[in-house]
């Protein structure tokens, strides 16, 4: 066979890459829930505990641009048109999500137990209730169970909000997200749509694992990571003994739940929870 031109090659080669890594798609982020908040501008949903998924079209990818390898019955028949939302296993079912989004290898039986919970659609150019309208419809003619519109709904008050919050958390669920009604899709995190859980959590980048000593000999004792904001801090506990042994890679983002931040901003009693899964 004759080669290629060394034009055509890196054509190909770059359709090829593109095609496992699209970088990150430009998602709607969420800030944290505050109490000034006007409720009668925004509607609720339960905060779905899985992957984010973003449907491009053609391909479904990770906040982070990796391209998801699901089976092609899970994805048959899907519209051209973008969609937002979560692959969610049901509550209590992080792992096993994360387990059967990142494998390399399509399991029907692990990808049955998925749903693909959509909340949005990121190219409709209408407020979000107007995109909650056209999203239904898109949905339910699809014909697939495990395709979800997200239910929305309003609440009145603070103290609802938070009464719904208790019993959805006792329920297992991971908290609630309120998208601001008029607000258009714009990659990029406001208040337009904000999360509210019963602890707070944050990202933050891994730079450094530091060793441990005591009981930790010879395995991780902390992370040295760095917020998003540049504030650099130790994150030393809520690892299992399989963790240290095996830590966070250096340049993983790594998820942490914290009570607050001191005076020059470092999160208040840093508790390490997962390595983000994309």
């Amino acid at each position: 066979m004759q080669a290629l031109p060394r034009r055509l090659w890196l054509m190909w080669a770059s359709v090829a890459c593109a095609s496992a890594w699209a970088g990150p798609p430009a998602l709607m982020l969420a800030n944290v829930y505050r109490p000034s908040l006007d409720l009668d501008a925004y509607w609720v949903s339960e905060k779905y505990d899985g992957v984010r998924g973003y449907w491009d079209g053609e391909r479904l990818f990770t906040r982070g641009g990796e391209a998801i390898g699901a089976p092609a019955w899970f994805t048959q028949g899907w519209p051209t048109t973008p969609l937002d939302g979560e692959l969610w296993g049901g509550r209590g079912q992080f792992a096993r999500t994360v387990s059967t989004v990142k494998s390399q290898r399509s399991d029907d039986g692990a990808w049955r137990q998925l749903r693909f919970m959509v909340f949005d659609l990121p190219a409709h150019e209408g407020s979000f209730t107007e995109r909650l309208q056209a999203l239904a419809p898109l949905v339910s003619a699809l014909g697939q169970p495990w395709v979800q519109p997200v239910r929305q709904w309003r609440v009145s008050h603070h103290a609802e909000l938070n009464a719904q919050l208790q019993r959805l958390v006792k329920a297992g669920a991971e908290g609630l997200m309120l998208h601001r009604g008029d607000s258009l899709y714009r990659a990029v995190r406001s208040d337009d749509l904000v999360k509210l859980k019963t602890h707070d959590d944050a990202e933050a980048t891994v730079l450094a694992h530091l060793p441990g000593q005591g009981k930790h000999a010879g395995r991780l004792g902390a992370l040295w990571v760095e917020t998003p904001h540049g504030v650099r801090f130790k994150l030393g506990t809520g690892f299992t003994d399989a963790q240290r042994e095996h830590p966070p890679a250096v340049g993983s983002v790594v998820t942490y739940r914290y009570r607050g931040l001191n005076d020059s901003g470092v999160p208040r009693f840093a508790s390490f929870l997962r390595v983000r899964p994309d």
